[in-house]
């Protein structure tokens, strides 16, 4: 699995364990590349993935961002040995809740194009995406409590949001896989598709949302996301209110006017 040839790497943002690459479409693909440790997140690559994630919601130039683990693991969970041995406050003072915050908080669609295992931490930078397309051979799993720990990177809070109490109880309980279709059927996966399609199906579909008016996509993106937890009336105000702010825009009076035309818009962000 590789990328278009098109794509240039951002060379300041990336390690021996993290590629980052910028297409011409406004497209940003990162890959997860330890491919000795089964993309096991260490903490250089979380460390890597935060600044990059930093990185790339700053730039005016990415539009939409496609995170990856390759064509044979997406990422089979944390560094178990970098944990092992470790008391409550050594791990408390990782504060992994502020690395993971510049994927949380970015405000670029994300795309998670996986193949093969999205298990423990993998799952869960999984369900930091906003859709997730799996190979037909891609499986996911919260094994923690298998080994005497529980998720604490959001597993227990956005798995049982994605599909449910009674599903999230069943895999967070007994730190069972699921397969791609069934993770589909669930809730947590938006397509599942052949192995070899996954990363070129991502990459479509990162295009057709870079090429959308981007002020338009991140107020889509805030509101879901802040409207998931909050009252209907509460949501419903937000989006009346990003629907409003959106008629200032220059991409709102474009699009309009394009579609007038019968001509494709050209936005610009502004």
């Amino acid at each position: 699995m590789s990328t278009t040839p098109d794509a240039t790497p951002m060379e300041d943002l990336c390690t021996p364990e993290l590629r980052v690459q910028r297409q011409d479409d406004g497209v940003a693909v990162v890959t997860l590349h330890r491919p000795d440790a089964t993309n096991a997140l260490s903490l250089p690559l979380q460390a890597a993935l935060s600044r990059a994630f930093t990185a790339l919601s700053a730039d005016d130039d990415v539009r939409a961002i496609v995170l990856t683990g390759g064509d044979k693991v997406f990422a089979a969970g944390g560094d178990i040995k970098s944990m092992e041995g470790c008391g409550a406050i050594e791990i408390m003072k990782r504060h992994t809740e502020r690395v993971w915050a510049p994927i949380e908080r970015c405000p670029k669609p994300i795309i998670a194009a996986i193949c093969g295992y999205a298990f423990g931490g993998g799952a869960e930078l999984a369900m930091h995406c906003d859709i997730i397309l799996a190979g037909s051979g891609a499986s996911f799993a919260q094994p923690e409590i298998r080994i005497g720990i529980m998720p604490g990177i959001g597993g227990t809070q956005r798995l049982v949001r994605a599909v449910g109490k009674f599903n999230a109880m069943r895999m967070l309980l007994t730190g069972r896989p699921v397969g791609a279709e069934e993770a589909r059927i669930m809730g947590l996966v938006s397509q599942v598709l052949p192995d070899d399609q996954v990363l070129p199906e991502a990459l479509k579909l990162a295009a057709q949302i870079a090429a959308m008016p981007p002020l338009a996509v991140m107020q889509i993106k805030e509101v879901v996301l802040a409207g998931m937890d909050a009252s209907l009336d509460a949501a419903l105000m937000l989006e009346r209110k990003a629907n409003q702010l959106l008629f200032a825009t220059r991409d709102q009076k474009e699009g309009m006017q394009a579609f007038i035309d019968k001509r494709k818009p050209s936005f610009e962000g502004r």
